[in-house]
């Protein structure tokens, strides 16, 4: 059974990267509203999936 905490953090990946290949006011350094939020949903996913991984080593 897949993880469901990297399910999430791969989908919003991929949604933020959907996002950012079509808007043109997005760059690495500045994100419009929109990618903003969709980068800052990935990366608390990101995080959480990271810690646990830690641990549980």
């Amino acid at each position: 059974m897949a993880d469901d905490l990297y399910v999430r953090y791969q989908t919003a990946d991929a949604k933020y990267r959907a996002h950012r290949g079509s808007c043109t006011t997005c760059t690495d350094a500045v994100r419009c509203g929109a990618g903003g939020r969709l980068y800052e949903s990935f990366a608390r996913l990101q995080d959480a999936y990271l810690t646990r991984q830690q641990q549980r080593r």
